[in-house]
């Protein structure tokens, strides 16, 4: 019995210490720390641009994400890395608004950035 209450005790610990060190792995790759970048995109006329895209590039990376807006001209990006910066702009029916950038200085979780496309 004393084994067996001396084994359960070490897999709990092992499962404890696996515990943490997923925890600790999830914060260094920024999971913890993560920001959200919001925003409301609107046309020429100040009207809700709907089913306009917007495109967020990390310019660490390189990579580019894409959000197509809702009815309403919102889009939301969620998980960015914190302390990279990211370029957004948006484009609907060949007319782009001007690119905004989202700086790695910025230390807020939750960033909102409207967007203006401008008429050809």
């Amino acid at each position: 019995m004393k084994r067996l209450i001396a084994l359960s005790t070490i897999i709990l610990s092992c499962s404890a210490m696996i515990l943490l060190a997923g925890t600790s792995a999830m914060a260094q790759r920024g999971h913890f720390d993560s920001r959200t970048l919001t925003g409301h995109v609107v046309d020429g006329q100040d009207e809700p641009a709907g089913k306009a895209v917007v495109y967020l590039k990390n310019t660490k990376t390189l990579a580019i994400k894409t959000y197509i807006t809702d009815s309403d001209g919102n889009y939301h990006f969620p998980a960015l890395a914190p302390n990279v910066d990211y370029e957004v702009y948006a484009e609907r029916a060949g007319a782009r608004s001007d690119v905004k950038t989202l700086s790695g200085f910025d230390s807020r979780k939750q960033v909102n950035i409207n967007l203006r496309i401008h008429n050809k």
